[in-house]
């Protein structure tokens, strides 16, 4: 495996089929844990002790379910007595160097029909990993851990402590694994100067007008909130329809609300990120993006003209189900919809009902938060650790253009905002418009040469560490 950023990236094949059989564990989470085959979370447990013996010699480990949350006491702390707990288990004193975050879950397969390789075969030919969980996110699991095994072999420790935390349960929200996890570590008064955890990537040919790879590094996510619509009626036979029926009443509302959408508005991380960029862009964008403080809401709406750089400026609305009624001549006696929304900083859960309240405008339609729910959350600034973070993206990968983002899903790391000074969401593996597809969807897969990266990345993140 290569060590120096300076080198070609590659992965051997025993690093490669790692990953391979790490893949080959169907740990994927559902929203009823009973369907969840907790059999696959041990297989892949039994593997990480297998693979990294050092990091289960010399990091405590404690488990909350199938998630696992390592604690690698730093030199400075054991050399102060800082974080000894007499009773055994997490108790710093001290602020820590670092939380980095992965989780070991992975989404179902709808159809293995369309892939090129079964998505649990873990199979590793010449130039990529295949299956789910390549990118997101087992591939960043087995990185952390191949760079602090690596680590420990050469002798490095960091100065602070530094945490590792795997969720087990981030697909559907996180509330066993990373939830507890957090907690623990809130309870014990951890303060980590920085929080690392997915979420950006590098991109190539995706951002418009600027033909370098661009590096987004997300400093928070936006919301989370699915609200239910729902219409009753009496029913009957479809021959003697009153003036509209509960599909019809349903119907108009969620146009209603797809037809209303949430303002436009350019958010502090937005301008941060076309600031950032501005000096990488052909005219007659650059000209543009310097007059961001007066042409605001005209970049506003041409960032609103596709859906990837729409999410940026407003809170999106997409209604995803609709159903009601048993058969095409009875008039149905209820029908739901639900719509997802994801919110922008600044707007907020009740925001959300309340807008569809008042769009819809009819009592007849209920509406209700459903499932889980998240506030957005946003690092107010981008400090010190962000810097780290873009310095070692440009060691790894250099010539990138580096701006910030937001996530526009859900990620574990908002269970631990609070935790951290600078909270990074990052990956430096280079994607295409077609590999983001492959995230969630067919053909998942990482290259050896981005695996290489994420391993190369996180030990440069570990030998800093070791010097502060």
């Amino acid at each position: 495996m290569t060590q120096t950023a300076a080198a070609t990236p590659a992965v051997d094949d025993a690093t490669a089929e790692r990953l391979g059989a790490a893949l080959r564990c169907a740990t994927v989470s559902r929203e009823d844990p009973a369907e969840t085959d907790l059999g696959e979370f041990e297989r892949l447990t039994a593997h990480l002790e297998a693979c990294f013996p050092l990091v289960h010699a010399h990091l405590e480990c404690e488990t909350f379910g199938h998630a696992r949350l390592y604690r690698w006491p730093g030199s400075r702390d054991a050399a102060s007595g800082s974080g000894d707990d007499p009773a055994g288990g997490i108790a710093p004193t001290q602020p820590v160097a670092a939380i980095l975050l992965a989780h070991m879950d992975v989404v179902p397969v709808d159809d293995e029909r369309g892939w090129t390789h079964p998505p649990f075969a873990g199979v590793v030919d010449d130039d990529f990993i295949w299956g789910r969980g390549a990118i997101d996110d087992k591939s960043r699991v087995m990185a952390i851990l191949e760079a602090v095994e690596a680590a420990l072999a050469d002798g490095v420790r960091p100065a602070r402590t530094v945490y590792l935390a795997f969720g087990h349960d981030e697909e559907v929200f996180g509330n066993t694994g990373a939830g507890r996890m957090a907690q623990r570590l809130r309870s014990a008064g951890v303060r980590a100067e920085l929080l690392l955890d997915e979420g950006g990537v590098i991109t190539t040919d995706v951002a418009d007008g600027i033909d370098l790879p661009v590096a987004t590094i997300m400093v928070g996510e936006k919301g989370f909130a699915t609200v239910r619509l729902s219409v009753t009626a009496i029913g009957g036979h479809s021959s003697m329809p009153g003036r509209q029926t509960a599909v019809g009443q349903l119907a108009r509302a969620v146009a209603r609300i797809q037809d209303r959408p949430f303002p436009l508005r350019l958010t502090p991380v937005t301008v941060d990120m076309l600031t950032r960029l501005r000096g990488f862009m052909s005219e007659p964008r650059r000209t543009l993006l310097g007059l961001i403080g007066v042409a605001g809401p005209a970049i506003a709406r041409v960032l609103a003209a596709g859906p990837t750089t729409e999410a940026l400026v407003r809170t999106t609305t997409a209604p995803t189900m609709i159903h009601g009624g048993v058969t095409p001549n009875v008039l149905p006696q209820r029908a739901e919809a639900f719509v997802n929304f994801r919110i922008l900083p600044g707007d907020s859960v009740s925001d959300v009902v309340a807008h569809c309240r008042r769009v819809v405008r009819d009592r007849g339609v209920a509406i209700e938060l459903m499932g889980h729910a998240s506030e957005p959350s946003v690092n107010p600034a981008a400090g010190p650790a962000f810097d780290l973070i873009a310095d070692l993206t440009r060691a790894v990968v250099p010539g990138v253009a580096v701006t910030v983002g937001l996530v526009p899903g859900a990620t574990d790391s908002r269970y631990y905002d609070d935790l951290a000074v600078t909270r990074c969401n990052f990956a430096p593996i280079i994607l295409t418009a077609q590999d983001l597809e492959r995230i969630h969807g067919t053909d998942e897969r990482i290259s050896r040469a981005n695996y290489a990266r994420l391993i190369t990345f996180n030990r440069l993140l570990i030998d800093h560490l070791a010097r502060r």
